[in-house]
């Protein structure tokens, strides 16, 4: 005990990187901070590890308090130790990357929180170093595109391969062929084709599909290479 007693302390906390898919955009959840240091500044929503939780815990609690979701895709993004991270004090910070359903998620704890929905085209500056993790989150998500389906987290149950092709662009920020993209997606055998279609675009309409039942993400993990 002794030995631990002449090491430094220092707190722990856990950031969000909360993306969310609406209006064929990926949005992320921000709120202007509320106490200082940077008070009234963009921040993600974060907090500190309490004792008796893991930090996979401490990020599924913030994720409920401010989205009211549970069993959602959440992962580890990478650690942020620098000592002058924090003016306040030596704070060690765990990113983590979440994925929503806008459409299912909590409005009044999101307004509760003072958060909004803001385009990732069109970031304000965040304090710390908030732009880093959002930066880094982003490549873990395009990586997870690029190897496997991404998409159920972010879209209704239903939807089609155009739908998942403008959520595609919206991840990598380009524009994707669609003939070409529409091969690379089935050939990932992930998606079952429904006999519904989506007429809302056009007369011919488009063919709903919804992720194979029982599929795991490792059933899709091969190249995509879009």
């Amino acid at each position: 005990m002794e030995l631990y007693k002449i090491h430094p302390q220092h707190y722990v906390a856990v950031d969000c990187v909360i993306l969310g898919y609406q209006d064929e955009e990926i949005k992320l959840l921000l709120y202007p901070r509320s106490f200082e240091p940077y008070k009234g500044k963009w921040s993600l929503l974060g907090g500190f590890v309490q004792d008796n939780e893991s930090a996979d815990e401490a990020a599924a609690r913030i994720l409920k308090q401010t989205t009211g979701l549970e069993q959602i895709f959440l992962e580890q993004v990478a650690s942020f130790s620098e000592p002058d991270r924090d003016p306040e004090a030596r704070v060690i910070s765990l990113a983590y990357y979440a994925l929503i359903r806008i459409d299912l998620h909590d409005e009044e704890k999101v307004k509760d929180n003072g958060a909004y929905w803001v385009s990732i085209s069109k970031l304000p500056n965040l304090i710390f170093d908030h732009q880093q993790m959002f930066e880094k989150a982003l490549v873990k998500l395009q990586q997870k595109a690029g190897y496997s389906l991404c998409g159920h987290e972010l879209l209704p149950e239903r939807f089609t391969l155009i739908q998942l092709r403008k959520l595609y662009e919206a991840i990598f920020r380009r524009e994707f062929d669609p003939g070409n993209f529409r091969k690379k997606m089935l050939s990932l055998d992930v998606l079952e084709k429904l006999k519904e279609k989506d007429v809302s675009e056009s007369r011919k309409g488009a063919f709903y599909y919804r992720v194979k039942e029982g599929w795991d993400e490792k059933d899709s993990e091969r190249i995509v290479k879009l």
